[in-house]
């Protein structure tokens, strides 16, 4: 399908959604606002005088297409050329279109989503209008987005889908393929956001030839640096952006039947390197993974190779396959049904050649009643005869069913009991094998056990030789427990001893104690007598006695006084009141 194909079945959908009254036919206003949209979306020049010129013969009527298909070759098609935006163009007939047709009531997408479905519509529809796509090509769309979204396809779901197609009218309009896809029929269990990105995934592959795209690592030419860009795959060349949203291109690799791609080894700390050389440069890559490395340069030799041959894209190819084996399986139809129709007459002409026959026959029956007696009486035997066979043949078929049924059944239970022989045999293995697992645990346990008699034995030799030990060391005890006894009466001999010599130092103690008694209390009276000496002392002396001044050290105190006494004189009555003390301890 070639360019102006393709741009004449979006202007077909704006044209019919500018027929209002559905009279395929349009006013000249509109025509000329659709022609001026035209012409600055695909950069033509507008002529406006143009249109009136070619319609002044014309009344002041609205304009079929057929009337307008000669101003539209004539003074857009022609002049057009492969410079502008296909999406800007699309999407202005998409405006145009959608705003009649579209209904938004229920659908799971965006608008954005439903243009997209518009183009991919336009580009599978067959190269007939009204246009509508067949079901074959929406195997082929569906079949598409159902990989994109990541889903499994269920042939089994678009054949009744198809079915109830093919009851109807066997092809969908771009209206019908939108509801399709919007209201989620193929699309059970993915949320919107999925299904958007499948629809996008399948829209940039179709329409915009991408024929892969995702981050890899660029190095530099001049800085030498490696950095992260979007890289876009189509036929003719690579593109690289800053992001995958494609607001910043940083430039393209201009693909031709020349350039080569070939795998490099990892450098620089860099894996999945390849490089892509061109006519005036070459291009080093690094791609994410090996399987991601090896994607990419099947696809870019892919399109070398293509345009070795000068051939299109692949999907490009593939639709003109699918159309060219729908043309030759529609020629095949028509030869088909010519053929049918040939037979038909021939049929007819037949029966009239039996018609006439007939009468010949009718006319000598008369002249042949005989021959028509013995015809019908061999006739009946015949019949007989075929009766007869045929209830044979009756029973013999029933025979033939009840043999079957018997050997069905037979089969049945044959292979219900080779069901239950691997059952059991798969039992068997199982018992088998726990059979060696508990001939592996009784070789362990009894290698256990044997260890544990040897350590058994040996523990019981240690007992007995500490058992000797313990009859030695009672034996020995025992001498020392007599000599430990003898020891133990001398202690308590001792103890006795020891036992009366406390209560003879109690006694003592006793005596002793009363002689303190009697002591302290002669030495209270001598003191009271002292007391009383040194008052009348101090009475006839203190008169006389010179004022001195006093000792700076700490002043004694006694029961007369503070500094009642000299150092002097208080020494030798310690002195003396030792000596009086010590003397009945040795009277003692």
């Amino acid at each position: 399908m070639g360019l102006r194909d393709e741009l004449l079945k979006a202007i077909w959908h704006a044209f019919t959604a500018l027929d209002v009254d559905k009279s395929g036919k349009v006013s000249k206003s509109q025509l000329k606002v659709l022609s001026h949209n035209l012409c600055t979306v695909m950069k033509i020049p507008h002529d406006p005088v143009a249109l009136e010129e070619h319609f002044k013969d014309d009344d002041e009527g609205p304009v079929s297409t057929q009337g307008y298909m000669p101003y539209l070759n004539r003074f857009i098609l022609d002049k057009v050329q492969d410079n502008f935006d296909r999406v800007d163009f699309n999407r202005m007939c998409w405006t145009l279109s959608a705003r009649k047709n579209l209904n938004r009531n229920h659908l799971l997408i965006s608008e954005e989503d439903a243009f997209k479905i518009w183009c991919i519509f336009n580009f599978l529809s067959e190269d007939r209008y009204p246009l509508i796509i067949v079901s074959e090509e929406i195997e082929y769309f569906l079949r598409k987005l159902t990989e994109a979204m990541g889903g499994s396809w269920i042939e089994e779901k678009f054949e009744d889908y198809k079915v109830q197609l093919c009851s109807k009218q066997q092809c969908l309009t771009a209206w019908e393929l939108i509801e399709l896809v919007g209201m989620g029929h193929f699309s059970k269990g993915m949320d919107r956001q999925t299904l958007s990105m499948g629809i996008s995934e399948v829209f940039q592959e179709l329409i915009l030839d991408v024929l892969k795209q995702g981050y890899m690592l660029k190095k530099g030419h001049k800085r030498k640096n490696w950095t992260e860009r979007w890289f876009l795959l189509r036929p003719s060349c690579i593109s690289y952006y800053v992001s995958e949203d494609l607001a910043e291109k940083k430039g393209d690799i201009f693909l031709d039947g020349n350039c080569c791609v070939e795998s490099l080894p990892d450098k620089e700390g860099k894996k999945c390197l390849f490089f892509v050389k061109c006519s005036d440069k070459s291009f080093e890559i690094s791609a994410s993974d090996k399987k991601k490395k090896q994607e990419w340069i099947q696809a870019i030799q892919t399109c070398i190779s293509l345009l070795k041959v000068g051939r299109p894209a692949p999907h490009h190819e593939a639709r003109q396959k699918r159309r060219e084996l729908r043309q030759k399986q529609q020629a095949e139809q028509e030869q088909l049904e010519l053929r049918m129709r040939e037979l038909q007459t021939a049929n007819e002409n037949k029966q009239r050649e039996l018609e006439a026959m007939r009468k010949k026959l009718e006319e000598a029956a008369a002249n042949a009643a005989e021959e028509e007696r013995r015809r019908l009486q061999t006739q009946n035997e015949l019949e007989h005869i075929y009766r007869a066979e045929m209830e044979k043949e009756k029973m013999v078929r029933l025979q033939m069913e009840e043999q079957v049924a018997q050997k069905s059944s037979e089969l049945e239970q044959y292979f219900q009991r080779v069901q239950e022989l691997e059952d059991m045999y798969r039992r068997l293995e199982e018992a088998l094998e726990d059979e060696r697992q508990a001939r592996q645990d009784e070789e362990t346990v009894r290698k256990l056990q044997a260890r544990l008699l040897e350590e058994e034995a040996e523990k019981r030799a240690e007992l007995e030789q500490i058992h000797l030990r313990q009859q030695q060391a009672i034996s020995q005890t025992q001498a020392e427990k007599e000599e430990l006894e003898r020891e133990r009466l001398a202690k308590e001999d001792a103890l006795q001893a020891a036992m009366q010599q406390l209560q003879h130092l109690e006694a003592e103690r006793h005596g002793a104690l009363e002689q303190y008694e009697e002591v302290m209390k002669k030495l209270e009276d001598a003191t009271n007598n002292t007391k009383s000496w040194k008052d009348k002392v101090a009475h006839h002396e203190g008169l006389i006695r010179l004022i001195q001044p006093g000792s700076k050290g700490p002043q004694k105190i006694t029961n007369w006084g503070p500094a009642a006494f000299t150092e002097t004189e208080l020494s030798l009555r310690e002195k003396d009141w030792q000596e009086r003390k010590s003397r009945p301890t040795q009277t003692q």
